[in-house]
């Protein structure tokens, strides 16, 4: 609760000095986007994961700075890859953009190296309308009542029921998909296997692909379909990936809690390599999106 809480009060703040933030540079690092954060006084870097229901924090980065915070509950985290219980950390200080609170039940993660202080999922989405502007390297943070998403989305996108992730549709090749937009996924559109098969790509496989998620890997093969259909763009010559035969996956979100999933059958992630040309605009709390070229 501290958390919400905390950036409820983050927002009002933004509010009160202006509904459009200035354009903020980021880093593009692996298709990973990472913003400048402080965490107990000390500067470092979050990844925006728009694709996790969870904050988390570096287990390298606690051991690098000897740190302690006060010790939450164990939780189950459900990544692509396989189930593992997280512990949990209370009242841990974050600077994001100047202002500073407190996060509760941040959840410790392997995020690499401990120059990844932290991972923002939707407790930082939940409260913006986020704008990221992936060939320019820069985002900015709009209130809800600067634009109207309803009507500006151009993308058919809702927010997933069970989870308030947003997903949206996409056509791989003639066949419509729901898929998670997943800025945390650094890769190349992700789908399963049972989908890749419906949309004719097995016969197509041009390699493999070794798969990090948050809790392991895993092998996935790779093919080009001809034609993606995403929101008023087509793009030819997409790559895909699917997991290899006998490969087990969870593809609603690589960074969730244990959750019953119900709604529209998520088959995977759309990911970096069909966002990085794009300029995103995404309404987490209503699942609207809208893209353009810039």
């Amino acid at each position: 609760m501290t958390r919400y809480l905390s950036l409820l009060l983050f927002l009002f703040s933004f509010n009160v000095f202006s509904a459009v933030s200035a354009w903020t540079d980021f880093t593009l690092d692996n298709g990973h986007v990472f913003i400048p954060v402080t965490i107990e006084g000390i500067e470092s870097r979050a990844i925006l994961d728009s694709g996790s229901q969870i904050d988390s924090i570096n287990k390298a980065f606690i051991g690098k700075h000897e740190l302690s915070f006060d010790k939450g509950p164990f939780v189950n985290i459900k990544g692509v890859h396989k189930v593992e219980k997280k512990r949990t950390y209370r009242n841990v200080t974050v600077d994001i953009f100047g202002s500073e609170f407190e996060l509760d039940r941040l959840v410790e993660s392997s995020l690499g190296h401990h120059t990844n202080g932290m991972l923002l999922g939707a407790g930082f989405f939940y409260n913006f309308i986020v704008q990221l502007d992936y060939p320019h390297k820069k985002m900015r943070l709009l209130t809800r009542d600067t634009v109207d998403m309803g009507e500006a989305a151009n993308v058919k996108s809702v927010s997933q029921k069970g989870t308030g992730m947003p997903i949206a549709q996409i056509e791989i090749d003639g066949v419509s998909l729901w898929l998670l937009v997943d800025t945390g996924n650094a890769g190349t559109v992700l789908i399963d296997r049972r989908t890749a098969s419906k949309v004719g790509l097995l016969d197509k496989v041009e390699g493999t692909s070794t798969s990090f998620g948050a809790n392991g890997f895993g092998v996935n093969e790779v093919a080009t379909s001809s034609l993606v259909k995403f929101g008023p763009y087509e793009i030819d010559n997409v790559k895909i990936s699917f997991p290899a035969e006998g490969q087990k996956t969870n593809l609603e979100s690589r960074y969730e809690s244990l959750s019953r999933i119900k709604g529209k059958r998520v088959v995977g992630l759309i990911g970096y390599d069909l966002l990085k040309d794009f300029i995103v605009t995404l309404d987490y709390k209503y699942g609207k999106l809208h893209i353009i070229l810039p």
